[in-house]
């Protein structure tokens, strides 16, 4: 923005944000007020001269000995009632707020389907797993259509491993605000804790292209570039967790998982696991899902609406029938059974896991621990298990100080301890005696 007017924010809630980073971070100077607010320095000097001209600060001299010094301002007493007026209407401290329309713009023009996903990219992203291509005819065109996908199946078979890898198979840039402004109440986006932040010149623009590398006075900071957001939400999820969360005490907002999620992908992992029941959850987002726009209710009472741009993935070890009814089924349009291994994709792993952990495998190897799961109560195959039985070899190789090889003792003793029902019996109550 090179104006007040190109903020689309009004000079008064300018002047709130500049007296509480003076008031609260103590910021002295134009170039410090601009860091807070992510501004340009000529828009925050427009401020600041407004801010003298209503008496609210004052010139304590030049920050430097230099003549391009800068000059250093304080609040007035005025300006510290102004500063504590506004702390009182909410304490936010920090980068200026876009407007809701602007927001609402920038999550149209960076859609998630704007990318497309072909298998070259499916392949670079599942480099390190095993997967059909019947999985993949499946998975390409369910990511293509930024809708909602069901990946369900048996535990242990990497549904989760897939869901991440979606994540990483995106490659442009999205542009995340610090914060939004709806009807005075400022809404934060950006965390830290979800959002990867990109460097300039780190990756595809939303258009394609290379982000450029531009001077601070060039781009609006508000925003901050990042990768398309990978946010999972497990059993801890509520519908409460979907709404808008305010801060009585700060009086500002955090934005809910989902928004925090626009742009990217949600993964609802263990989906009918929650303590709120998967209809409930899917009632919540049956709008969103099919006209793709969501409705946010502020605490005074005023809604406003969001493009509900993202991929939703739900993971379940349960069946679809036994999660809900064909009526909601109906609602997720891509439904993907990520099942066990069959006998060649399991020697593969196999073969991949040793390999990767300076074991010589062989199909001997492999057949005996196949053979030895199927007499283990006709126990099916399944994909974490090579990683499960290598590592507990390796565990009892170094206990025992011998070199690291499959033995058959050793193997039986980590296939044993894949079922507590079939565990090896240690008899470790009798085999030790309490010291007096």
């Amino acid at each position: 923005p090179a104006t007040v007017e190109d903020t689309g924010l009004a000079i008064t809630d300018l002047l709130n944000l500049a007296l509480k980073a003076m008031y609260a971070a103590g910021a002295e100077t134009t170039s410090a007020v601009a860091d807070t607010l992510k501004l340009p320095n000529r828009v925050v000097q427009l401020v600041v001269d407004q801010a003298r001209d209503r008496k609210l600060v004052e010139v304590l001299g030049a920050a430097g000995l230099r003549i391009t010094s800068e000059l250093r301002f304080a609040l007035t007493e005025k300006g510290k009632q102004w500063a504590a007026e506004a702390l009182s209407q909410n304490q936010y401290v920090g980068p200026a707020p876009v407007p809701l329309a602007e927001y609402r713009e920038r999550i149209e023009r960076q859609r998630i389907t704007n990318e497309r996903v072909d298998r070259d990219a499916i392949a670079a992203a599942f480099a390190d797993m095993i997967i059909s291509e019947t999985f993949v005819r499946q998975l390409g065109p369910a990511i293509n259509s930024g809708k909602s996908i069901l990946l369900y199946g048996p535990p242990g078979n990497g549904k989760t491993s897939v869901a991440e890898r979606i994540g990483n198979i995106f490659r442009s840039v999205v542009y995340i605000p610090y914060c939004f402004e709806v009807e005075g109440q400022i809404i934060k986006v950006f965390d830290p804790g979800v959002h990867q932040p990109i460097a300039q010149n780190a990756g595809e623009a939303g258009g394609g292209g290379r982000v450029p590398a531009l001077r601070r006075e060039d781009f609006d900071r508000r925003w901050v570039a990042c990768k398309r957001p990978f946010i999972v939400a497990g059993g801890e999820l509520t519908l409460e967790m979907l709404d808008l969360s305010f801060n009585p005490l700060a009086k500002f907002y955090e934005a809910p998982l989902h928004v925090k999620a626009l742009g990217g992908i949600f993964t609802i992992d263990d989906f009918g696991r929650q303590l709120v029941s998967p209809e409930a959850l899917l009632n919540r987002w049956i709008v969103p899902l099919e006209r793709r726009v969501d409705y946010l209710k502020l605490h005074t009472g005023k809604s406003f609406s969001l493009p509900f741009d993202e991929l939703v993935v739900f993971s379940t070890n349960l069946t679809p029938k036994e999660l809900m009814d064909p009526a909601f089924l109906r609602r997720i349009p891509y439904k993907m059974e990520v099942a066990g291994p069959t006998r060649e994709e399991f020697r593969q792993i196999f073969n991949g896991v040793s390999a990767s952990r300076g074991l010589e495998s062989s199909d001997q190897v492999i057949g005996a621990v196949v053979t030895a799961l199927q007499e283990l109560g006709g126990m099916q195959l399944a994909s974490y298990q090579p990683k499960f039985i290598i590592d507990q070899v390796l565990a009892a190789c170094k206990f025992e100080n011998i070199p690291p090889r499959f033995r058959a003792d050793l193997i039986a003793l980590a296939i044993g301890n894949l079922s507590t029902e079939h565990a090896p019996a240690i008899g470790a109550a009798n085999g030790a005696q309490a010291s007096n």
